[in-house]
């Protein structure tokens, strides 16, 4: 309990900070992404996939359904009973509506084909990216069966067949995927420094010139945001785009490197 006390009067310090830092459009010369910001990030479109994304944080909201938890990531950050309902997980424990819009939105401004999830949790995300793209192939991994188990049920049910779902530990799992290329991977599952950076380089093998990689919760703890330094400063890496719940990063060779702070 002191840890998550200690972690969030982190994250209310750090976001203090942030603000001080952050802009918006208009601080950014960079056409590439300013493009992106304002087409995407801060696009204003109500999509007709919203109002299904809704719909299913709703029916998750509504469940009934006792789920017996194995985490092999660092917790969830409200809840530690190893039984927990789904009603209470996906107010804690999944993607928030804003963010689940906002993959959407980055799937389709970019065009994502081949997607690797990291943490498919009750799956608003994989259902986001899902829908941007039908014609993606989308590979999430999940560390709980029983989890995994009901994110795939619930998602059969509304016809979304561009998912593969796999469950294990990352660390065993990932190996078996460093020969695919990757359009965009969502770090999501283990917010943890060490085991964040190792993921990390272990999936730099997998990203072409114009991949998109997405950290969660870059500001969750002091080490998550080493973990998020230590990626900025990378010499692959060429542009980042902190939206303190997000992170960003670009490993565009055209783009000269620059690193933003932006404001959602």
């Amino acid at each position: 309990m002191r840890e998550k006390e200690t972690n969030k009067v982190y994250q209310i310090k750090a976001y203090i900070k942030f603000l001080s830092k952050a802009t918006n459009q208009h601080g950014v010369h960079s056409p590439f992404v300013y493009n992106f910001v304002t087409k995407c990030l801060y696009d204003k479109t109500n999509h007709d996939a919203y109002a299904k994304l809704k719909l299913y944080k709703k029916t998750l909201e509504n469940a009934d359904t006792i789920l017996d938890i194995t985490d092999l990531g660092e917790g969830s950050k409200v809840l530690n009973a190893k039984q927990r309902k789904v009603s209470k997980m996906v107010k804690t424990s999944s993607s928030s509506k804003k963010d689940s819009k906002l993959l959407y939105r980055l799937s389709k401004y970019f065009g994502f084909q081949r997607i690797l999830e990291l943490g498919t949790s009750l799956g608003m995300g994989t259902y986001a990216l899902a829908l941007a793209n039908k014609s993606s192939k989308i590979t999430t991994i999940e560390g709980c069966l029983n989890t995994s188990t009901f994110a795939q049920s619930q998602l059969t049910k509304l016809n979304i067949n561009n998912i593969d779902f796999e469950v294990g530990n990352f660390t065993d799992k990932i190996p078996d995927l460093k020969h695919n290329s990757f359009d965009f991977i969502f770090f999501d599952g283990h917010h943890n420094k060490e085991a964040t950076i190792q993921y990390f380089e272990a999936l730099l093998p997998t990203a072409h010139n114009d991949s998109v990689f997405v950290f969660d919760d870059i500001y969750w703890s002091k080490g998550m945001t080493e973990a998020w330094d230590y990626i900025k400063n990378h010499n692959a890496v060429t542009v980042t785009v902190d939206c303190f719940n997000l992170g960003f990063v670009f490993f565009r060779n055209e783009q000269a490197e620059e690193h933003f702070k932006i404001r959602l």
